[in-house]
């Protein structure tokens, strides 16, 4: 199915785009001093002639995407897992809507866990334009599936454009089938600390038909949890946290973003878990009769629960909550031996700053806190009731 022309500026790319794009690829030298780091043993002549013999997106991402991501995740984890039982009907195209540990391989391992527990595609993936840092990185996300976020913009602009976005979005669930990947709100949850904004739920239902509650259903969302046993990236968020304590007016430069991507991407993770709720649409309509910003509000803190629930803990969150609280409450959740593993690795990350004048209490409680609010949501969403 050819996507209709108004979402040329945003969509992700179809069999018809991929030869002009593998041609714009290959001549530019960006990815092409690139390359040899991501496929070492692979000669341009070599790569040229499996890129064209990709017959579709799909095939791509067979070919390339998969076998790199599984490469990664071989170095740099100990275990991927994905349960998926709760939406049994694999033919539902669903709307995965997450919290967010890694800039790029959330996505790229949710579609490569889709394929692997017997979805018939790979997800639609949202990513912002921000990220699209170099002409290459746009074309190789948009091969792989990325529709773009357009930020960035005043209040006007950015209205038209997450309309488009919405409409889009609908028409890849509706009438492609594809199932769809979008994060829980804009960026990444520094702390851990998971919340769900309104307005990406505004976002998504702009652009269907029918009530909130109409429109909402026909995306099919399901909550999607992901657990990281270690970030990798969790001393550049607390050297971020630091710098804008002390700085304000601190923004993050390019090569910020480039660092957390790389960071993300290589850094050892531990084990990595993915597990997904039931659909939504199960009890939307318990909340037809709110108003609308309430509707929205109730509906985001019930997917905040169902995500919750879904964490995979491990020893690391435990401890972080006891060293925070000062007492040893958790403490049948861990070892000695846990606890000096997790005590030299956070001093590691600590040593990685950078920081002419590292305060390193608070650098250290900042770290703490991103492993332990998972287990605080946790706990807090097992005693509440829905």
């Amino acid at each position: 199915m050819q996507t209709p022309a108004e979402f040329d500026s945003i969509r992700c790319y179809e069999a018809r785009d991929m030869q002009p794009v593998f041609e714009e690829l290959l001549a530019d030298p960006q990815f092409l001093a690139v390359l040899p780091h991501v496929c070492p043993d692979l000669p341009i002549d070599q790569l040229r002639a499996r890129l064209y013999a990709c017959p579709d997106i799909l095939d791509f991402q067979r070919q390339f995407i998969y076998s790199l991501v599984y490469g990664i995740m071989d170095r740099a984890s100990t275990g991927l897992s994905m349960d998926c039982t709760a939406v049994a009907d694999r033919s539902v195209p669903y709307t995965f809507l997450s919290n967010h540990r890694d800039i790029v391989l959330d996505s790229a391992l949710l579609s490569a866990l889709l394929i692997e527990n017997g979805f018939p595609t790979t997800a639609e993936v949202a990513i912002g334009d921000n990220l699209l840092i170099h002409p290459w990185i746009k074309h190789v996300v948009r091969l792989n599936k990325a529709f773009i976020v357009q930020r960035s913009l005043g209040l006007r602009e950015t209205l038209v454009a997450s309309q488009l976005m919405s409409r889009y979005m609908h028409f890849v669930v509706r009438e492609k089938r594809d199932p769809i990947w979008i994060a829980q709100r804009e960026g990444r949850a520094k702390d851990s600390d998971d919340r769900t904004q309104e307005s990406v739920l505004k976002m998504i239902a702009m652009g269907g038909e029918g009530t909130p509650v109409e429109s909402l259903k026909e995306m099919h969302i399901a909550p999607l949890t992901i657990s990281y046993e270690y970030d990798p990236c969790d001393y550049l968020k607390a050297r971020e946290f630091q710098l804008r304590r002390d700085n304000p007016d601190y923004r993050k430069t390019r090569e910020d973003d480039l660092l957390n991507m790389r960071t993300g991407i290589y850094g050892f993770k531990g084990r990595v878990h993915y597990q997904v709720a039931p659909c939504i649409n199960a009890w939307l309509d318990e909340y037809a009769d709110l108003r609308k910003n309430e509707f929205f509000e109730t509906v985001a803190r019930r997917i905040d629960h169902d995500i919750f629930l879904g964490y995979r803990l491990y020893p690391n969150n435990y401890i972080a909550a006891d060293r925070l609280s000062g007492n040893s409450d958790h403490s049948a959740h861990y070892t000695a031996a846990d606890e000096e593993r997790f005590e030299a690795y956070l001093q590691g990350q600590l040593d990685k700053v950078g920081l002419p004048a590292p305060d390193c209490a608070f650098l250290r409680e900042r770290m703490l806190t991103m492993y332990a609010n998972p287990l605080r949501n946790h706990e807090a969403a097992r005693r509440s009731e829905v």
